[in-house]
């Protein structure tokens, strides 16, 4: 436990069989849980894990690749069903610092934060760890998302490195996530119009020997400007409505 709250930690993972052992080793002993979802992965992922004899560990396996926000949702539910009450995010790759996990879950237990994200910009490392193409579009994604999302003061929209309350994650439509690359955007719209607080802390950037992107063009370019003006789209409407509601009970 943290601050005498339980913690989980969920580990998205796709073909990780070379860091996803050393990526769960380093996961501090403050988190109670460890719930690796492995997404259908064509190697020996699940098996790695397993075999780590952490007892904090349990392997979920998708018969299919789902995509990682699909991966979250596996996650983030079966952390709920695991009595969790903060519920934060590693990469399978063992690209986040653990030592970073404490500042992520600050927030939520100071009551000051319903939802924590890193911000690899406001780390100095930034601009020398960060490969520049991975800069310039997390630029350009981040300023939308900014818009989109109605979070003004959040940057880095595109860090996985999370951390969020169980309130936060039973007041939003878990099912409703895009599944894949571009979900959080599509959180971060979702957290907003459930009038959550989203609070950024420092993070350091690391790019080590297993690192390696699944975002490419397609990935990027075609289905996170949809994403984008969907998670647009249905908070306007969700923050419309609410408003409406309010009208009426007065």
């Amino acid at each position: 436990m943290y601050r005498d709250a339980r913690i989980a930690v969920i580990v998205p993972a796709f073909n990780e069989e070379r860091a996803i052992a050393n990526a769960i080793a380093t996961i501090p002993a403050i988190v109670d849980h460890i719930v690796v979802i492995d997404d259908a992965s064509a190697d020996d992922t699940g098996a790695r894990a397993s075999a780590v004899g952490d007892a904090r560990v349990e392997v979920v396996r998708h018969p299919e690749n789902r995509g990682v926000g699909a991966a979250l949702v596996t996650g983030y539910r079966r952390a709920l069903e695991l009595g969790a009450e903060i519920v934060a995010v590693m990469a399978g790759d063992g690209q986040m610092d653990p030592a970073d996990l404490p500042a992520l879950l600050d927030p939520i237990c100071d009551g000051v934060a319903d939802y924590v994200k890193g911000n690899r910009f406001l780390h100095p490392d930034v601009w020398s760890a960060m490969p520049r193409a991975r800069i310039v579009g997390n630029v350009v994604l981040s300023a939308a998302t900014r818009l989109t999302s109605g979070y003004k003061h959040v940057f880095d929209s595109q860090c996985g490195y999370t951390a969020a309350s169980r309130a936060a994650l039973e007041a939003i439509d878990l099912g409703g996530l895009f599944p894949r690359y571009g979900y959080p955007n599509d959180l971060l719209s979702r957290l907003h119009a459930a009038a959550l607080r989203v609070v950024d802390v420092r993070v350091r950037p690391v790019y080590g020997p297993h690192w390696h992107s699944g975002i490419n063009f397609s990935t990027a370019f075609h289905p996170i400007p949809w994403v984008l003006l969907r998670s647009w789209g249905t908070r306007i409407a969700t923050e419309t409505r609410a408003r409406w509601r309010r009208a009426a009970a007065e």
